[in-house]
């Protein structure tokens, strides 16, 4: 089994090692993985199934600071989250992209199926036309009822310091 840390790949390192051509099934996910939860846990070993290899992209702190989920957000820094995705066994690599949107990191990979949660529909995902061209498909995995980031934040909160 690979060190997690070795699972976390810059740009270059992970089309490198799984651009085009190759000989894997390459499935993508993306988002910012700020308190890992059960959710996620069965998100991304649903996402794993569908292919030979899973790579989650991962925003940065700043690129979290720009979607505006929630003041203080991230909770946990960059560096953290990817480590803690890595560790997973359904997890084959992690990336972390700076833009707003992972669509520059999946136009470098082209991964053969773009995978996103429920919450989508197909015409939001970003990168569907990249994947989709290629001959690759996207896929949409329900959410784990019961289970969300801001739920969570939300519940530490109201619960305070003491």
């Amino acid at each position: 089994m690979r060190a997690p840390a070795d699972k976390v790949l810059d740009r270059r390192a992970l089309v490198e090692r799984f651009g085009r051509p190759r000989s894997e099934r390459v499935v993508f996910t993306n988002g910012c993985f700020d308190l890992i939860h059960p959710g996620h846990v069965a998100y991304l070993a649903r996402a794993r199934a569908l292919g030979d290899v899973l790579v989650v992209g991962v925003n940065t702190d700043d690129s979290v600071r720009r979607l505006e989920k929630a003041t203080g957000r991230p909770l946990v820094e960059q560096g953290a989250r990817a480590l803690v995705l890595a560790a997973l066994e359904s997890v084959d690599a992690v990336c972390l992209f700076d833009e707003d949107t992972p669509a520059e990191l999946i136009a470098a990979l082209v991964p053969d199926v773009l995978v996103k949660g429920g919450d989508y529909r197909l015409d939001q995902v970003v990168g569907r036309e990249i994947v989709e061209q290629a001959g690759g498909r996207v896929a949409l995995i329900p959410f784990v009822e019961g289970y969300s980031t801001t739920a969570l934040v939300n519940r530490i909160r109201e619960r305070g310091d003491g």
